[in-house]
């Protein structure tokens, strides 16, 4: 099938500088790594998207919250002092190193790629779209943190509901760590399906996502956290598969799905401690493809993280080989370590989706 890939040049200017764990080469060593494995005729579209504006953030962010990080991150870019108070607005580690790029402007970039996406899969232009940058699932409404600045997970989801009516979105997020700021925004709102997994909150940031989290109001039930344990590996991401994720889509029977999530569950990540290999990030992939058979094959995917350029574009292209069905190999970078060669984490996975069913069985079916 023919993919929607949402990617420009400018997206480089996302970057916190030299020496921060965020750079801008993420994003050519993929686009290379692409072009070097597939065609685009027949498999992918590259498509360039505009970006958002004032009033289009304001969907998703605070107008003083836009204001700052416009004339902080522009005013860094050129190398000028700041007035006004940083850690008002942002956290430590969206603190650039030097002169960073025009990280502003990428990020509008993203969240306009975000709407690029949802407009082309609508329309019924595409099935799937996938935007590289995206992703941005720490961002909040009135500050950014994690390294992202303005949530284009959360305005894709808003953008769908205000402008074309969706009442059921599934958020699917696969990222290592979990998505405190997406969960934020979606905790009380009974129209979104939001399902995390990621690292055990208790080994890594932002210390959230625990299986009592599980909404509140009238989205009780509706947010689902699933805290792997350390070096959990591609079993047991399997195992959350078939015994929460799949099980819960069929029951709330989405209108489209949202994926986002990188490389950083990959075992060699660095920043992370998840057991993923490429084939497994392959066969969440496979599965998010399957279960978009639900909404009529409807998926946006939004992708940035990952901290190992050596792993980086071989776990993207097996993400994106799974989603879109593309018949090419992609093989591992670099042996696994025996250690993880088979899955040591099963039974404690095991457990944790007990846990985790043992929180939700009151509100679904499935689960009882």
């Amino acid at each position: 099938m023919t993919i929607a890939i949402l990617y420009r040049e400018e997206l480089k200017e996302y970057d916190f500088g030299v020496g921060h764990p965020f750079r801008s080469d993420r994003y050519q060593l993929f686009t290379k790594f692409l072009a070097s494995r597939l065609k685009p005729d027949g498999n992918y579209k590259t498509i360039k998207a505009d970006w958002a504006t004032d009033e289009e953030l304001l969907r998703i962010c605070e107008r003083d919250y836009i204001n700052f990080t416009k004339q902080y991150y522009s005013s860094a870019n050129l190398g000028l002092p700041v007035e006004g108070d940083f850690f008002q607005y942002q956290s430590l580690d969206n603190l650039p190193v030097g002169r960073p790029g025009k990280v502003e402007e990428a990020a509008r970039l993203v969240i306009g790629q975000a709407k690029l996406a949802a407009d082309l899969i609508q329309s019924g232009k595409y099935k799937k779209a996938v935007s590289i940058g995206g992703g941005l699932h720490h961002a909040k409404r009135a500050s950014g943190e994690g390294f992202c600045l303005y949530n284009d997970v959360a305005f894709t989801t808003v953008y769908l509901m205000e402008h074309y009516h969706l009442k059921k979105i599934l958020i699917l997020d696969t990222d290592a760590h979990n998505g405190n700021g997406t969960c934020e925004y979606f905790y009380s709102d009974p129209r979104v399906l939001f399902i995390d997994l990621h690292q055990d909150p208790r080994t890594i940031y932002p210390g959230t996502g625990f299986a009592s989290e599980i909404g509140a109001g009238k989205g009780i039930g509706k947010t689902v956290n699933i805290p792997l344990p350390v070096n959990a590996g591609s079993e047991s991401y399997k195992l959350a598969f078939e015994e929460i994720v799949e099980p819960l889509t069929k029951e709330f029977q989405p209108e489209i799905i949202i994926r986002n999530g990188g490389s950083d569950p990959h075992f060699n990540d660095g920043l992370t401690s998840l057991g993923l290999t490429v084939a497994g990030f392959r066969m969440i992939g496979q599965k998010v493809r399957e279960l978009s058979e639900i909404c009529d094959g409807k998926l946006i995917d939004l992708i940035a993280s990952g901290y190992h350029s050596g792993v980086l574009p071989y776990a993207w292209m097996a993400l994106i080989a799974g989603l879109a069905d593309f018949n090419i190999s992609v093989e591992e970078p670099a042996p696994i370590p025996v250690s993880l060669r088979t899955d040591a984490h099963l039974q404690d996975t095991q457990e944790v989706i007990d846990e985790v069913k043992s929180y939700l069985r009151d509100y679904w079916r499935c689960l009882q």
